[in-house]
């Protein structure tokens, strides 16, 4: 079997580069061997073959389960932190069955419910923020999807229990994006004790507190059981699979984790770049208020989830600067014949979303942030992908999507906001996943005359 060409440094330095700016390494990659290349992370360890083409994309996420499957054991640095039941973390008819009962919250009316806590929480937070003093507009965006996390999924409004959640699982992430803690799940055998340097070690306590304190609020909504909430904790307290059997408390906690992972970091990290690119270009702030202002008194949340200027500047968001760079691993189980190369069993491939939405072909001027773009023309499910793809697509992008759509229309709706510093911002690893790669500054400068803002809104 030839694979595709790539690098030939040693397996340890495209590791280290790997770690430090996987999407400089990727562009480089691709500047040299073209849309599908070859990479090697670990010496005894399958080579990585990763694709950028549209048409390659579709024959792997429209594959999965035949020729090709996303086998959870390929997903092992995320294990440390979500658990051995994680929807991410596991495999086959495992994951099919957390897959069913997972979806139900995240569609239709269920969906609704969640406007309010949302448009709510926006307010609260930003009414902390003072006219005239910088803050880290990131900070704000987190705070922000970590309460929407706390109260639409957990089901905890306030407290000792969720005041102390709150902060363990903040502190867990924010100190798990280090790069030397990315190092570390990258590399198992340095996940030990060394002594007064026990970084993993720090880490693991915050994991177990935050863990103490989730399985305590399963065990107590089992002994009380409310049939009448509507958080995503009860709901899939209440679910069956089809033997009529439900989740246990070990794969509750996981799946929980895994929400918590994919949905307050991920979300945090897209608004603030959003509301980055909407301060430094001038044409598309006016755009947005002019739209936002449109709706007149007290619009319905499912109108502002429509507009179709503010969908084309979250999907632009999320276009230039993915927040999720890859797809999950997907592994060859019979040969295959892909961008006329033939894969053997056992070759793993991964989709790259960061290099296939930065495509000239497909997106001309790509690293000009343009949400016209989207308002000009469809693209399919392989040549825009920010959410993944086939079987492992994000269960959670509508709620994702949602909740962007909204905080932004929030802030921008009843603040006047204006970056310090307007130097450019690039993205950099931040854990698993990217972020900015130095803090956004931004200030309030008054506050917006708006009729009836979205913050009054009481019902869907």
């Amino acid at each position: 079997m030839k694979l595709p060409n790539g690098p030939q440094i040693p397996a340890l330095l495209q590791m280290v580069r790997w770690i430090a700016n996987p999407m400089s390494f990727m562009e480089a990659c691709a500047k040299r061997y073209g849309e599908i290349f070859t990479i090697r992370l670990e010496r005894n360890s399958p080579p990585l073959v990763i694709v950028s083409n549209p048409q390659a994309l579709q024959q792997i996420l429209t594959n999965d389960t035949k020729e090709l499957e996303a086998p959870g054991d390929m997903n092992g640095p995320f294990e440390s932190l979500l658990g051995k039941h994680s929807v991410i973390t596991i495999s086959g008819a495992e994951h099919q069955r957390q897959r069913q009962l997972l979806m139900p919250p995240f569609h239709g009316e269920r969906m609704r419910n969640y406007s309010q806590v949302i448009t709510d929480v926006t307010k609260q937070v930003i009414s902390q923020y003072q006219i005239g003093k910088p803050f880290n507009i990131r900070s704000a965006t987190q705070a922000i999807t970590l309460r929407v996390i706390m109260q639409a999924v957990f089901g905890l409004h306030e407290g000792t229990r969720a005041e102390k959640l709150q902060q363990f699982l903040g502190d867990l992430l924010e100190k798990g994006s280090s790069r030397l803690i990315v190092a570390l799940l990258f590399f198992p055998a340095l996940q030990r004790d060394f002594g007064p340097i026990n970084f993993w070690g720090k880490q693991m306590r915050r994991q177990q507190e935050a863990d103490q304190l989730i399985y305590e609020e399963i065990r107590e909504r089992r002994e009380q059981a409310d049939l009448s909430r509507t958080d995503i904790l009860s709901l899939l307290m209440a679910a069956r699979d089809e033997a009529g059997q439900p989740m246990t408390d070990e794969e509750l906690r996981d799946e929980l984790m895994t929400l918590l992972v994919a949905g307050h970091e991920t979300t945090a990290t897209a608004l603030a770049w959003a509301l980055y690119w909407i301060q430094k270009l001038p044409s598309v702030r006016q755009k947005l208020l002019q739209e936002l202002d449109s709706l007149g008194d007290d619009p319905d949340p499912s109108i502002i989830f429509k507009l179709p200027y503010l969908n084309a500047v979250c999907s632009e968001t999320l276009r230039i600067y993915p927040v999720g760079i890859l797809t999950f691993p997907r592994v060859v189980r019979t040969p295959i014949s892909l961008g006329g190369y033939e894969l053997e069993p056992g070759t793993v491939v991964l989709g790259s979303i960061y290099l296939t939405h930065h495509r000239e072909d497909i997106y001309p001027e790509p690293k000009q942030f343009k949400p016209e773009r989207f308002l000009e023309r469809q693209f399919s499910p392989y040549e825009y992908l920010p959410f993944g793809g086939g079987a492992r697509r994000c269960i959670g992008l509508a709620f994702a999507q949602l909740e962007m759509k909204l905080a932004l229309a929030t802030i921008l709706s009843s603040l006047e906001l204006e970056l310090v510093d307007n130097g450019e911002v690039r993205p950099r690893r931040r854990g698993l996943v990217t972020g900015p790669d130095r803090p956004i500054q931004m200030v309030i400068t008054s506050q917006r005359q708006v009729k009836s803002s979205i913050l009054q809104t009481s019902t869907v």
